[in-house]
């Protein structure tokens, strides 16, 4: 499938698809930085917009990733080369999307397009959630690294707690300062972390040595379950493609940049994925591989001997998260900034200043900073990892819709005309692009599923809200 994205409609025609329950404002203007915004307010071009994807995508699991999937042997490699083209069709598909739809907002707009007010909901909601449970995941991840560069952080939970609070509240002040500087910290996050990680991934070939591979199939499971029980691990290895897809009213030219940035940063993301793990994989023993606690260390102090490694892995993983932070907590605020242009998000959720939607990224910075105090103080971790578990249904519900939407535009025949070949084209991705999503619900686990499902519900009641708040307001 060809790279360039389809042409953007006219602004005031409504999207394809059956019209949603009442009126469908057009958002293209207000997705503008108005007169107003100042000069912190900047839209990203096709770098920044391709940052924001591998930043997203990448954020602190790869430092373990070798060794989550050693146990398995190199068949590993096997699965993680299915995933990435699993991820690449679905951000081709993102790329599709946007091409129709330009809009910030991504999933939630596509979906709301395709089916009607309650699927953009559902969307924009379980989307919501990921965010701001991942973005507490995160911070308490990265405060777990800055114990190794510094040990006093860990001597005391509430020192932990206090770490993890401000590597959650820096993004976030980040972002109100506004798009100007999520785009340059996301610039310089992504390259800061990318440095040791391309050390390894592609230093470390020079002194691969296929001795300690290990074997092909670790374990007695056959090549199918091997394959499987390697995927649930790395399934969510690429949850981010969307990013520039939800951001897309900040991208200059949207109908052609967010497409390219989603599908560069979608295979900048793979390639860094695969060699870092073939390189880990070729520079440290497969015995020592699997229950080495920091794998990238492992293999820079095996390269160039010393301990220093792990002190260079331990700083990158923080800059990693820190970027990873800077663009979750945009994309928390920009999914209800679009549901509220619509009605089925408060008012308040509309705010914007200097670009960025106000309201969204308090509300998700205080969300997520509650959920890592209790995190701390609760002295139990079980509803904590349940609650990001959960995160791994929830996002991919967002996928799901969107894949499907792509479906329905391609098969109902509305929007666009295209030749059958680039239709038969498009319509083999959007298929691949819905068995990969299926594939991540299938590997979030009969739990996850379980309580994932009861947090989309509970959203079903604030939609019964907003919905009768608006039909009241209109009648």
């Amino acid at each position: 499938m060809s790279t360039t994205p389809a042409v953007r409609p006219p602004a005031a025609r409504p999207p394809a698809g059956p019209a949603p329950d009442g009126p469908r404002p057009d958002r293209t203007a207000s997705d503008r930085p108005g007169p107003d915004a100042g000069p912190h307010a900047r839209r990203f071009g096709l770098p920044v917009a391709t940052c924001l994807v591998m930043g997203n995508i990448v954020g602190g699991g790869i430092f373990l990733l070798p060794a989550s999937v050693a146990p398995f042997g190199t068949i590993s490699l096997v699965a993680f080369g299915i995933l990435s083209l699993g991820a690449i069709a679905l951000a081709l598909v993102f790329g599709r999307l946007a091409g129709r739809l330009p809009r910030t907002g991504g999933p939630y707009v596509y979906a709301r397009a395709a089916f009607g007010d309650f699927a953009g909901f559902l969307a924009a909601w379980s989307y919501w959630i990921t965010t701001w449970v991942s973005n507490a995941a995160l911070a308490v991840a990265a405060a777990g690294y800055l114990t190794v560069l510094f040990p006093g952080i860990g001597a005391h939970r509430w020192s932990m707690c206090l770490a993890a609070l401000a590597v959650q509240w820096l993004p976030a002040l980040a972002n109100l300062a506004g798009t100007r500087y999520v785009g340059a910290v996301q610039v310089v996050s992504t390259v800061l972390k990318f440095a040791p990680l391309l050390l390894v991934a592609v230093g470390g070939l020079f002194f691969f040595d296929p001795a300690h591979l290990g074997p092909f199939r670790a374990t007695d499971q056959s090549a199918a379950g091997a394959v499987s029980a390697c995927a649930a691990i790395l399934l969510f290895s690429y949850l981010g493609v969307e990013s520039a897809a939800v951001s897309a009213g900040e991208v200059r030219d949207p109908a052609r940049n967010v497409g390219r940035a989603t599908l560069l940063g979608t295979l900048g993301a793979a390639a860094v994925y695969l060699l870092g793990t073939v390189s880990v994989f070729g520079l440290v023993a497969h015995d020592a591989l699997v229950s080495s606690a920091a794998p990238f260390s492992d293999a820079v102090n095996a390269v160039f001997g010393g301990t220093w490694g792990g002190t260079l892995v331990a700083c990158a993983a923080v800059v990693s998260m820190i970027g990873a932070l800077t663009g979750w907590t945009l994309l928390s605020a920009q999914t209800p900034y679009a549901a509220a242009q619509d009605g089925l998000f408060p008012k308040v959720f509309q705010a914007k200043r200097r670009g960025v939607p106000v309201a969204g990224v308090l509300v998700t910075a205080v969300l997520a900073s509650a959920l890592t105090v209790y995190n701390y103080t609760s002295g139990t971790r079980g509803v904590f990892e349940v609650l990001v578990l959960v995160t791994t249904f929830t996002a991919t519900v967002p996928y799901l819709l969107s894949t499907a939407a792509q479906i329905h535009f391609l098969v109902s025949g509305q929007g666009e005309r295209v030749a059958r070949g680039r239709l038969v084209r498009d319509g083999i991705l959007a298929g691949l692009a819905f068995g990969f999503s299926m594939w991540l619900v299938a590997g979030s686990g009969y739990e996850a599923v379980y309580q994932g499902v009861l947090f989309l519900f509970a959203g079903v009641l604030v939609h019964a809200v907003m919905s009768a708040r608006r039909k009241r307001a209109a009648a």
